[in-house]
C-alpha cells in the first residue's frame, strides 16, 4: 500500500496561513512541508498510516484500502475484533469519527487488538489517544465502549483471511551473476526513484476542484450512525479541548465581513446568504481544520469553551454575525455599512488618493508660483 494526498483536500493548500499541522504531528518522520504543503517519499506507505485517520479532511489515503468499504464490510461480517493482524494495515487510519461510528452501529462490543504494537511508541499513544477520546464521546450519551486487547491472542482461524505478507524490498547484495547485476541497478533504480520526495504543486484545474465543498466520508458515516443512536434524556456540554473533530464557534464584534471565512471553508460549515449580510455556522458540519481561524485577521472567530451533544441529535444552523448592507453612492456596489457616509471602504480609498493627488498638485502649483514671485 502506498499514500495518496489529494491537495485540493488538504487546507495548507487552500491558504498559506493555514497552521495545520496534523498530518505531520501524526508522522513526523515520515511527512514534511515542502513550500508550505506537504511532502513525503514515493515509497511512503502504512508505516504513515497515522495521517489518514488524522487528517481532518480525508486529504490522506492508503492505495487498495478504503475507510468506507472496510466500514461496511466489517459491519457485515461476524467479526467484532478490528487488527493490522488482519483486516486494516493499522489502527491508527481509523479516526475518532469512524470509532464511534462503528460503536454505534454495531450490536456487539468491538475489541480494537493492540497487541502488535510498542507500548511506548508514538504511535501506540496516538492510537490509544483515540479511542480514548471515542469512548469519551460515547459515555457523554451512550452505554457502548470499544474495548483493547493488549495481549497476542488474535486468531484469523476461519476469518478467510490470507496469511500472506508483502516481502520488504530486496537486498542490492544477492546475486553477482550478470542477470543478477542488471536486476540489481534496476531495483537501486526503482529504489532512488521511491526514496524521491514527492512534491505537490497547484494548477488551474486542482484549484477549481478546492473552491467544491465537500463534507469527508466519515463525518457522513457518523451523522447516519448517529439518526439511529438512542437520544440521551439529558444533553451534556463537553470541554471543547476533549473534542478534535468538531467545534462550536463564536464571532465577536471586530469582524468586519470580509467573507474569507465562509468562502475558504472546506465543508460549507460557515456560508452566507446572497447579499453576505450575515455568516451561518452548522457545527456538524465542521471539521475542525481550524482554517477560519488562521485567515481571520482580527481574529474574530473563536471556539466556544464547550461542545455540546445536543448538537449531534438536534443539528441546527446559528447565525453568528449579522451585518448592514447598504448600496454604495458613488459605485452602486453593496458593503457593509458601519456608519457615516454611505460610500464603500473601495470608493473610500480612491477619494482619499483623488485628495491626497489633488493636495499634491495644488502644492506644488503653489509652491512654482511663490519661485516665480521671488525671481
Amino acid at each position: 500500500m502506498l499514500l495518496h494526498l489529494d491537495i485540493s483536500s488538504c487546507v495548507r493548500a487552500a491558504s498559506r496561513f493555514s497552521d495545520c499541522t496534523k498530518c505531520i504531528d501524526a508522522c513526523p518522520e515520515s511527512i514534511q512541508l515542502t513550500d508550505n504543503l506537504p511532502s513525503f517519499a514515493n515509497h511512503t506507505g502504512v508505516e504513515a498510516a497515522a495521517c489518514v485517520g488524522a487528517c481532518p479532511t480525508e486529504a490522506f489515503s492508503l492505495s487498495d484500502f478504503s475507510l468506507t468499504e472496510f466500514f461496511f464490510s466489517f459491519l457485515d461480517s461476524k467479526i467484532r475484533l478490528i487488527s493490522p493482524k488482519f483486516n486494516v494495515p493499522c489502527l491508527s487510519v481509523l479516526s475518532v469519527e469512524h470509532l464511534i461510528s462503528l460503536a454505534l452501529a454495531s450490536d456487539e462490543e468491538i475489541t480494537l487488538d493492540l497487541s502488535a504494537y510498542d507500548a511506548t511508541s508514538i504511535l501506540y499513544e496516538q492510537i490509544e489517544s483515540r479511542i480514548e477520546e471515542a469512548n469519551f464521546v460515547l459515555s457523554s450519551f451512550s452505554q457502548k465502549q470499544l474495548i483493547t486487547n493488549t495481549y497476542d491472542n488474535v486468531s484469523t482461524e476461519n476469518n478467510d483471511v490470507s496469511d500472506e505478507e508483502i516481502s520488504s524490498r530486496r537486498s542490492f547484495l544477492g546475486n553477482l551473476s550478470l542477470r543478477g547485476m542488471v536486476k540489481q541497478k534496476m531495483s537501486f533504480d526503482e529504489a532512488v526513484e521511491a526514496d524521491a520526495l514527492k512534491i505537490f504543486t497547484l494548477d488551474r484545474e486542482m484549484i477549481v476542484k478546492m473552491r467544491e465543498k465537500n463534507l469527508p466520508d466519515k463525518r457522513k458515516l457518523l451523522m447516519t450512525t448517529l439518526k439511529h443512536a438512542g437520544v440521551p434524556d439529558q444533553f451534556e456540554v463537553l470541554d471543547e479541548a476533549d473534542v478534535g473533530f468538531v467545534s462550536q464557534k463564536f464571532i465577536d464584534e471586530s469582524c468586519t465581513n470580509c467573507q474569507i471565512c465562509y468562502r475558504i471553508c472546506p465543508t460549507g460549515a460557515l456560508s452566507s446568504d446572497g447579499k453576505f449580510s450575515l455568516i451561518h455556522f452548522d457545527a456538524m458540519l465542521c471539521v475542525k481544520c481550524r482554517l477560519c481561524h488562521d485567515v481571520c485577521e482580527p481574529d474574530a472567530i473563536q471556539l466556544q469553551a464547550g461542545f455540546e451533544i445536543k448538537e449531534f441529535f438536534e443539528p441546527k444552523q446559528r447565525t453568528l454575525a449579522k451585518f448592514d448592507i447598504k448600496r454604495c453612492n458613488e459605485c452602486g456596489n453593496n458593503f457593509t455599512y458601519t456608519g457615516g457616509e454611505q460610500i464603500c471602504p473601495r470608493c473610500m480609498i480612491e477619494e482619499e488618493e483623488a485628495m491626497f493627488l489633488h493636495n499634491n498638485a495644488k502644492n506644488m502649483q503653489d509652491f512654482l508660483e511663490d519661485k516665480k514671485e521671488e525671481g
